[in-house]
């Protein structure tokens, strides 16, 4: 019988890269819209109710940091394994991440049910703040075994190549929460209008949707990968191997969220428009950022796959395709932030003093796009190799070490200096980035075969 070899090892790198990431990116756009809309809705309510839910972001990115950080370890393990030909490992890593999604939504479960009102009341004495925080952190933590399964799922997917399911499943949960968001704030067709409650219901909604569809294909379809429970025993050599990637990339991801607790706390000394504003930046550098992690999506598994097979001249040209691609995404994001940033703080009723506060800030931030894709290539590359801890090392750089104490310094002046902390972070984690590739470029990459 002919051994067939996946399309990762044979298919010329630039179709193969546009056939695997424009599923991802376009999936990624719509996420980023309905991470939007769900502001849009919300910001119509009132400044209080956007606060809110700028203040609940961290918890969100936290959730989505153990998510995420476990499926990219799933990815690369999954992908280097069927590069290596070695399936029944690729397999049992696929079937150990279900159990891997169950145990993380436990955790969060017990978060949003003990710690949602004290984690609000830490920052602020607003009671409408918290009241309406709470409710929102509390319905995102509980339901988010949805999330944590499907995303482990889409994953698993992409590391055998098949990038359209996991672009359907996010377009499913995505479209149900655009489409729920203002039935269940305001109040339309007879549903009881809830306000920011309902945005979260709307939101773990689209996510157990993603995920129903996303269990009816691996049950029923053919892949590359097989998930099955039957005879199944946890083998920790497996957790060790998806955690020696995935850990660092929740700690790099988990850090983000370090980091929005801190800046949130430096924002708030100066007015509660400014953590709002901060919160309104990520809503709209989320149309920058995720076709670029939609990009990193398609890319990470071609890596990992050629990483696996020692096909030295396909992985390097995959990395500088790439980093050609995320470049000019990131440089349109700029041109985009430099010229319209009154328009786009607009979409979300921006107030004059958000207005004033919020175009400068826009504008200084955006200087550091073009250094963050070269930064998250360069990490995608160290993960998808399963050199994991690399991009930890630099997130830690970006968002603890440089970032955070600069933004605290630049806060003595005054509040437009502090989004200057941004671009200087970037530059500093960039140059770290260049010098550990470069190592990893001469003591294992350029001796692959």
């Amino acid at each position: 019988m002919e051994n067939t070899e996946n399309k990762m090892g044979t298919m010329p790198v630039f179709k193969l890269i546009v056939s695997m990431s424009l599923p991802a990116m376009l999936s990624m756009m719509v996420q980023a819209l309905y991470n939007v809309v769900d502001s849009f809705f919300v910001a119509k309510i009132s400044e209080n109710a956007l606060t809110a839910v700028s203040l609940a972001f961290p918890i969100q990115t936290l959730l989505i940091a153990v998510g995420v950080g476990t499926a990219v370890g799933i990815n690369s393990l999954v992908s280097r394994r069927l590069g290596e030909k070695r399936q029944d490992e690729a397999d049992s890593a696929a079937t150990h991440g279900i159990l891997l999604g169950i145990f993380n939504w436990i955790l969060f479960a017990v978060i949003g049910i003990f710690f949602s009102g004290l984690f609000f009341q830490s920052f602020t004495q607003n009671q409408e703040i918290v009241a309406m925080g709470t409710q929102y952190m509390s319905i995102v933590c509980i339901v988010s075994f949805g999330v944590f399964i499907e995303i482990n799922i889409e994953k698993t997917l992409q590391a055998t190549g098949n990038m359209i399911y996991p672009m359907v499943s996010q377009l499913i949960g995505a479209v149900t929460n655009i489409i729920l968001d203002p039935i269940f704030i305001f109040g339309l067709f007879g549903v009881p209008k809830m306000g920011v409650a309902g945005a979260a219901i709307a939101t773990v909604i689209g996510q157990v949707f993603a995920m129903l569809f996303l269990i009816f294909i691996i049950v029923k379809k053919d892949h590359d990968i097989k998930i099955d429970f039957n005879n199944f025993k946890i083998d920790w050599g497996i957790v060790k191997n998806i955690y020696s990637v995935g850990f660092p990339s929740i700690i790099m991801q988990s850090i983000g969220s370090a980091m929005v607790v801190g800046m949130n706390a430096i924002l708030i000394g100066f007015t509660e428009t400014a953590v709002a504003l901060f919160g309104v930046y990520f809503k709209l550098q989320s149309f920058v950022f995720m076709p670029v992690f939609g990009l990193t999506q398609g890319i990470m598994p071609i890596i990992g796959y050629n990483y696996g097979a020692r096909k030295r001249t396909r992985l390097l040209s995959a990395i500088k395709i790439g980093l050609v691609i995320a470049i000019g995404i990131m440089a349109f994001g700029t041109v985009m932030f430099w010229t319209i940033p009154g328009r786009l703080l607009s979409i979300f009723n921006a107030s004059q003093t958000m207005l004033k506060i919020g175009v400068p800030a826009l504008q200084i931030i955006s200087i550091c796009f073009v250094p963050a894709a070269l930064g998250i290539m360069f990490s995608t590359v160290f993960q998808s190799v399963g050199n994991g801890f690399s991009s930890l090392i630099v997130s830690v750089l970006r968002q603890l070490v440089v970032l955070l104490p600069a933004a605290f310094l630049l806060s003595k002046i005054g509040l437009t200096p502090v989004w200057y902390a941004f671009p200087i972070a970037e530059i500093a984690s960039l140059t770290a980035s260049i010098v550990i590739f470069w190592r990893l470029y001469q003591r294992t990459l350029k001796t692959l075969s």
